[in-house]
């Protein structure tokens, strides 16, 4: 590989980096919400997995219900994050153009 083919490879790997860090600023700002009881409990991630809010309607409360309502609050915390993973994916997938590159290493 001569000199101008190291500095090809160096631009496109700058400019791979650039467009990742524009990625992970939009997950840091794209919100999904996971749910669960009919929508009793909420819970809001960012595209990165990381909880921003959780709401719990107030008739879901009950003393002696405490079981069920932590239940509730682990499926739409789960249901929220798997949101965010899949929007994770499908943003890195437009950086790879859908390739799957083993060993990538990136940092969410």
């Amino acid at each position: 590989m001569g000199k101008g083919g190291i500095g090809n490879m160096m631009k496109q790997v700058q400019q791979m980096q650039a467009k990742m860090d524009k990625i992970q600023a939009e997950l840091e700002k794209t919100e999904v919400e996971g749910s669960s009881g009919g929508g009793m409990i909420k819970v809001v991630a960012n595209g990165k997995q990381e909880i921003l809010s959780v709401t719990i309607d107030p008739e879901v409360v009950d003393k002696d219900e405490i079981e069920m309502l932590q239940d509730l609050i682990v499926a739409a915390i789960s249901q929220a994050r798997q949101k965010a993973q899949e929007l994770q994916t499908d943003k890195m997938g437009e950086l790879t153009g859908g390739l799957n590159i083993p060993g990538l290493n990136l940092p969410f």
